[in-house]
């Protein structure tokens, strides 16, 4: 499998590990592959997670602004 490089975004992300796990669950690939298949599902794993992590950070921005609608700068921190 030829390495890939990272998504531009979250719903790429979870579509590509999608597309792993199926290729992993049919059995059908080399250890050597399946190996790489997981590297590239665990580094997709954590790029999902942080990308949620953000989206959570910003809406608890935004809650925390009793209720008004401005938005300000997410700094990633």
């Amino acid at each position: 499998m030829p390495k890939k490089k990272s998504p531009t975004s979250f719903e790429d992300s979870l579509a590509e590990l999608e597309a792993l796990v199926n290729l992993l669950e049919q059995g059908d690939i080399s250890l050597e592959e399946s190996l790489k298949s997981f590297e590239r599902g665990v580094f997709l794993t954590r790029a999902c997670q942080q990308a949620l992590q953000e989206a959570e950070q910003k809406v608890q921005i935004l809650l925390e602004k009793n209720g008004t609608s401005s938005l300000e700068p997410f700094t990633d921190e």
